[in-house]
């Protein structure tokens, strides 16, 4: 119970510090949510942009614009593929195609929306949550599950990436 009131502090806090332009430390916050009516999983993503662009700067050796007038069709290719290869589900124990669907801006954050669809049935999720990391080992990703009433949340960092669930 403690664990989750202390993600539940880390995540409005990150919320509240969305509309600063600095930020002193590295956070991310992503909710999946379990729709068994629609058969998916829903996954949005709140990332600072400027992290991002950094990261993937660093990661592809070219200056990127995500989240501003000069985005180009390549940024978006590229944050797709760092996405995929950083955050990945295996549900019921299958590697599972996360499908990027769009994003906005608000403020200095970036929120992506994804899903992985035809989940009829969920008894497990192995989530790998690198996001970040490889940029700035201080990074840590909070993400909170949601599934049929049943609420986990677990903090991702550069010495621990990936979580099992089971329910």
């Amino acid at each position: 119970m403690k664990k989750t009131i202390l993600y539940l502090f880390f995540g409005i806090l990150f919320l509240s510090l969305t509309s600063f332009e600095f930020h002193k430390f590295y956070v991310a916050v992503y909710q999946v949510n379990y729709a068994p009516d629609k058969e998916m999983l829903q996954i949005t993503s709140r990332i600072f942009v400027d992290d991002l662009n950094k990261a993937l700067e660093k990661k592809y050796n070219k200056k990127l614009y995500l989240g501003t007038d000069k985005e180009s069709p390549e940024d978006l290719v590229l944050l797709k593929k760092y996405l995929s290869e950083h955050f990945t589900i295996k549900v019921n124990g299958q590697s599972r195609a996360i499908n990027f669907l769009s994003k906005e801006l608000e403020g200095d954050v970036l929120i992506c929306y994804s899903s992985i669809k035809d989940v009829s049935k969920l008894k497990s999720l192995e989530v790998y949550n690198a996001i970040l990391v490889d940029w700035d080992s201080e990074q840590q990703n909070i993400a909170h599950f949601t599934v049929l009433g049943t609420k986990q949340s677990f903090l991702f960092t550069a010495s621990s990436t990936k979580r099992m669930l089971k329910f």
